[in-house]
């Protein structure tokens, strides 16, 4: 069993990407510029958002951080969206989620720019990726796809069972496998007998959201184990708490051939698809 493990792969990319960045730079580029919308003061989402402005300045980025209160109404939130989007120093915009319950995400989503949607929700991106064109892929399944590639685990031919069906890691991931030359199923709450279907797998994907979710008995001897889940879960560590995935790790790695940790594992390769993403925006002017 071999870990894949997110924080290596994600330092070695990003390596390659202040590389670029100084060689673009020395062709006359702008250095490229991502911002970030943080609504409210949720932990997790403030840890991730500090975490990119770190990888922004480790790899030569710019960034930019908006913070506003939970109580910002849409109209006021997307009004901000509009003022990123119509503003030419900035290359990549995201807003983090979630939003708060009063602002609708998929509007705010749907406002962003599609040339400066780096997390690769916007309908436009979303259309382009499953035409197997040009786009910016949501960052996590991008961030999948490139850690699968470091390690040349090979997928043509291969059976990919994806557990998860949202429009953020589900779905994408399913189309990016696909393009990649898997025979892919997806699994979802409503499916009879998961376990059917991932024995059979070559790669599983868990991205259910429930922590532990997939074990041993769910997959074959040598199968590539992608866990994509993070829950934040209480303990009596000093932290206060522990990070579980939709993995149950110590169980599925008896059986796995690669598996990702949590955390350390898709995590760092999410912030890395978002740099990518951002690095391209700046090529394509």
């Amino acid at each position: 069993m071999e870990i894949l493990s997110g924080i290596l792969v994600a330092k070695q990319i990003k390596k390659e990407i202040k590389a670029e960045v100084e060689s673009l730079i020395n062709q006359g580029f702008k250095r490229p510029h991502l911002a970030a919308i943080l609504v409210g003061a949720d932990g997790a989402s403030m840890t991730y958002v500090n975490a990119k402005e770190k990888d922004c300045e480790e790899v030569g980025f710019d960034s930019t951080v908006l913070r506003f209160a939970a109580t910002i109404t849409e109209e006021e939130l997307l009004i901000e969206v509009e003022k990123i989007n119509n503003n030419t120093e900035i290359d990549g915009l995201i807003v983090q989620l979630p939003l708060p319950k009063h602002i609708n995400e998929k509007k705010v989503t749907e406002t962003i720019s599609w040339k400066k949607d780096v997390d690769g929700f916007h309908p436009y991106n979303v259309g382009l990726m499953f035409k197997g064109l040009p786009c910016y892929l949501p960052a996590t399944p991008f961030g999948i796809i490139k850690l699968l590639e470091y390690y040349k685990i090979e997928t043509s031919g291969k059976n990919c069972v994806v557990i998860g069906r949202s429009d953020i890691v589900g779905k994408p991931m399913a189309a990016l496998m696909l393009g990649k030359n898997c025979t892919v199923t997806i699994c979802h709450s409503k499916t009879i007998d998961i376990n059917s279907f991932t024995q059979k797998a070559d790669i599983v994907i868990a991205a259910v959201g429930i922590p532990n979710y997939v074990k041993a008995e769910m997959i074959k001897e040598g199968a590539v184990v992608i866990d994509v889940g993070i829950t934040r879960v209480d303990d009596d560590s000093e932290k206060g708490y522990k990070l579980i995935g939709d993995v149950d790790f110590n169980s599925a790695a008896t059986k796995a051939s690669f598996i990702t940790p949590v955390p350390g594992g898709v995590g760092p390769m999410t912030r890395v698809g978002l740099l990518l993403n951002t690095l391209m925006a700046i090529k394509n002017k």
